[in-house]
């Protein structure tokens, strides 16, 4: 009897392993990718008589489609891509290059199972932005006026989140001084502002012991090593045209203008940064800057005395 026991536990036991280790089967369901999507680009301003908008390079985007569960734009194909999350489908961007130019725009719809479409198309906008006078003479001089990185103030460098409701380096402030031992050429690089005539602004960066930068894809200047260290690399220094924009991050707290560097061989301060510099400050002893970094998601500050 103990034995037919044994026995029918046994193969109880074994009915149970056997079981338990049956192969489960998983579906996702459809992973039907998003189908019509729409991209609405409303002009501001837009009209018979402004066919490209007010001159405020507003553009209000409303994207729809079927089978959607998330909503990414990229707003300039002529930029490196930067695909921009858009809750619900809709967001106002700011163009800031002035004058009247086209974009490409990008839309990428995601749907079940990480499935996505993408829909494209052009727009032209129009920008047009005058400075307050005293922005221009308190950078330039109304001439021209030499710019270095204050050493001696603490905050001037610092990196925080790129988010229009944090305005100070809340993740990392610099004590005066603390780059000095690493990389020197942080406050020994010169930045010439230079007022040619109405309209029409030049910077010069001159860096005798070379410019503070990371490598690789993370810096904006030309002949950076690919890999190393965040220091001081070799740079002939360059000079490229700039211009005044109306800032677009929608940070509160600034002057509403920003610096728009062109070309790819000059920078402000730290060579790992994208062309917009938006002045929170500037009178004619201090400037004090903000930047998106190239590493997406971070906000640069910097602060810069004359020389």
């Amino acid at each position: 009897m103990k034995n037919n026991l044994k026995n029918l536990l046994a193969i109880l036991a074994l009915l149970v392993i056997f079981t338990g280790c049956k192969k489960k089967d998983y579906s996702l369901g459809d992973l039907s990718a998003p189908t019509n999507i729409i991209v609405n680009a409303e002009i501001v301003g837009q009209d018979a008589t402004h066919p490209d908008g007010d001159g405020s390079g507003d553009v209000k985007f409303i994207i729809t489609a079927d089978n959607a569960l998330a909503y990414k734009i990229d707003y300039d194909a002529n930029n490196p891509v930067d695909l921009v999350n858009i809750p619900g489908g809709s967001v106002t961007k700011k163009y800031t290059t002035l004058g009247t130019n086209t974009y490409t725009v990008t839309a990428v719809v995601y749907g079940k199972g990480g499935t996505a479409s993408t829909v494209s198309k052009d727009i032209t906008v129009r920008s047009d932005f005058t400075p307050d006078p005293a922005i221009v003479s308190n950078l330039t001089n109304d001439a021209t006026k030499t710019w270095v990185v204050d050493e001696n103030v603490a905050g001037h460098f610092g990196v925080g989140p790129w988010d229009p409701t944090v305005t100070t380096p809340v993740w990392w402030a610099a004590a005066p001084h603390e780059k000095a031992a690493c990389c020197p050429c942080f406050y020994s690089t010169t930045f010439a502002f230079k007022k040619v005539s109405a309209g029409n602004y030049t910077l010069q960066v001159a860096s005798p012991d070379g410019a503070f930068t990371k490598t690789g894809s993370l810096t904006t200047l030309p002949g950076i090593p690919g890999s190393g260290a965040e220091a001081c690399y070799s740079y002939g220094g360059g000079t490229n045209t700039f211009s005044f924009v109306p800032a677009s991050s929608g940070a509160s707290g600034s002057t509403g203008t920003s610096i728009l560097l062109a070309g790819n061989n000059t920078f402000i301060g730290y060579g790992s940064l994208l062309k917009e510099y938006e002045i929170f400050e500037l009178t004619p002893t201090y400037m004090y800057l903000r930047v998106q970094g190239t590493e997406t998601g971070n906000a640069w500050y910097l602060k810069l005395k004359p020389l």
